[in-house]
């Protein structure tokens, strides 16, 4: 039986003699390639993400949905949020941006790692934000119902099923199922960040891994 775990040995030694073998400096080209691309795609998606929901707009439903808000008193803070938004929107972009042209330029493995760890923390950074405006959102709803006096005119499909139930209960209906609708859309959100960017994430850091045993 020893025999031939020597025998397997050898032979495996003489097929690895024949392998190809990479330098450190092609290994770290790889590992830059492969860093820079998944960085590019950060980019990419997020983009994406940012001018997508726009074409939202153009569908007439929901603008009439938009309304909603104007009825709950909250016209100012939404229009407040939405500026706010927008310049967090473009900072993340141009970190993002900054990002990619940072990874771009082939530099020492130590450098490289540096880098991936950066990006790693910007891309989190802008999960926990837009996760968290969703809350918001959804808060600022839920105050606008409980300030609301006239709740069948904000929602007057509810009047007609609604006739023999107290305001106060109707407030906390809308209320409760508000919150519930809240934390399912984050949980939702959080899912599809976890499979968009989370992949992505964990790509970057399985290269920052292999540049960490090249240090080694």
């Amino acid at each position: 039986m020893i025999d031939e775990l020597d025998l397997l040995k050898k032979d495996w030694q003489k097929r690895d003699e024949h392998l190809p073998k990479l330098s450190f400096d092609q290994i770290h080209s790889m590992i830059w390639k492969k860093s820079s691309s998944i960085v590019r795609w950060i980019l990419i998606i997020s983009i994406l993400e940012f001018t997508l929901p726009h074409l939202l707009y153009l569908i007439p439903s929901f603008n009439k949905n938009m309304e909603i808000y104007d009825k709950l008193g909250l016209h100012n803070w939404i229009i407040g949020i939405t500026i706010f938004s927008y310049g967090v929107a473009f900072y993340f972009l141009f970190q993002f941006y900054r990002r990619y042209k940072e990874i771009c330029v082939l530099d020492s493995a130590k450098s490289l790692m540096k880098k991936i760890i950066r990006t790693r923390r910007t891309v989190k950074h802008y999960i926990i934000y837009s996760l968290s405006m969703i809350m918001v959102i959804v808060i600022l709803m839920i105050i606008g119902v409980y300030l609301n006096d006239d709740i069948f005119s904000t929602f007057s499909g509810l009047k007609d099923k609604a006739q023999n139930v107290s305001i106060e209960k109707i407030k906390i209906s809308l209320m409760i199922g508000m919150g519930i609708m809240g934390i399912v859309l984050t949980a939702v959100m959080g899912g599809i960040y976890f499979l968009l960017y989370g992949l992505l994430l964990r790509k970057l850091k399985r290269n920052y891994n292999e540049l960490k045993q090249l240090e080694v």
